[in-house]
């Protein structure tokens, strides 16, 4: 009797034993993973802090001196300097076709030279509407993420379509992504609303925090038009629409989340029109590639290796920014 005791207790030690063994082993996993996360959060957000070649500032950083901290106030610092193409009317300027040919300029640092022999006030002083450079919706994203990765603030443009132009419709248009350290979260803006197309297009959201699927990425547009969940003719501007035109602009959204944001008619092998035929391989491709931007931040690195690894992705070799 006396053994079979000492036997039950040698079994409930040793299951004691085996139990703090187990449960340290997943609490220290855990720990594993969390730090394994936040290293590569951190990585990330550090990608994201860093000028790319079109959004680096070169000799004219000293144009952007006391500049605001608040996203407003960086939004309206974009829109005291550039005018939109397509709304220049609208602010009562006639544009010629010499001055709409610098919605061609890719890089800030020549977006912001032509700034300055338009006005060589520091960018915080808002312009005349005649005095600004012209640009298009790309060109406010890319300017303001130029703003916040200059302050610190990691910052990626997004190409894909808004669903506040045209109701029913979701067209072709590019915003910028913040972090915000204090939600964790990236944040959506609009950079090119201002205070008369807010009333021109009855907006009735925040344009520096945009509500969930105000904006598509060129990822998730490709997803619900391969799905069939929505209609890919419902899809483009202008003329241009259907699924080849949103392959483009998951193209060139995967390209903006490596810091290259080329111009919304730059194009390469799999930024094509609507005559070309797509292969199977290059749909697998692009399906991978919605399925990475869709997935969030853990996939960022898969993201990097795939655009680094695919010669597909690369932009022409006469292609210059």
């Amino acid at each position: 009797m006396r053994m079979r005791i000492q036997y039950i207790d040698l079994l409930r030690t040793l299951s004691f034993v085996l139990v703090f063994i187990f449960g340290t082993s997943a609490v220290a996993q855990t720990m594993t993973s969390k730090t394994e996360t936040e290293k590569g959060l951190s990585n990330m957000l550090d990608y994201y802090r860093q000028s790319g070649i079109i959004t680096a500032l070169g000799e004219y950083s000293y144009l952007l001196a006391e500049l605001p901290d608040d996203i407003a106030g960086l939004c309206k610092v974009v829109q005291g300097v550039m005018l939109h193409v397509f709304w220049s009317e609208a602010y009562g300027v006639k544009l010629s076709e010499d001055r709409k040919k610098e919605v061609n300029l890719r890089k800030v640092e020549r977006i912001l030279s032509r700034i300055v022999e338009l006005d060589g006030r520091p960018i915080k002083a808002a312009r005349e509407p005649e005095m600004r450079v012209v640009g298009n919706c790309r060109d406010h994203s890319v300017l303001l993420c130029a703003l916040l990765k200059y302050k610190g603030i990691p910052a990626r443009a997004r190409c894909g379509f808004g669903t506040y132009f045209v109701p029913g419709k979701y067209m072709d248009h590019w915003i910028c992504e913040y972090w915000s350290d204090r939600e964790r979260r990236w944040v959506q803006v609009d950079a090119q609303l201002d205070s008369l197309q807010v009333v021109t297009l009855k907006i009735d959201f925040d344009p520096s925090d945009l509500p969930p699927r105000k904006f598509l990425s060129g990822g998730q547009a490709w997803q619900l038009c391969r799905s069939g969940e929505i209609d890919p003719d419902l899809f483009g501007i202008f003329d241009m629409k259907g699924l080849w035109f949103v392959q483009g602009d998951l193209v060139r959204d995967f390209m903006a989340l490596n810091n290259l944001e080329v111009l919304p008619w730059d194009c390469n092998a799999l930024m094509t029109g609507p005559d070309v035929e797509v292969t199977p391989e290059d749909y697998e491709l692009l399906d991978k590639m919605a399925e990475l931007i869709t997935n969030g931040d853990q996939a960022f690195t898969e993201i990097r290796s795939t655009y680094e690894s695919d010669e597909r992705l690369r932009m022409p070799a006469d292609w210059s920014p």
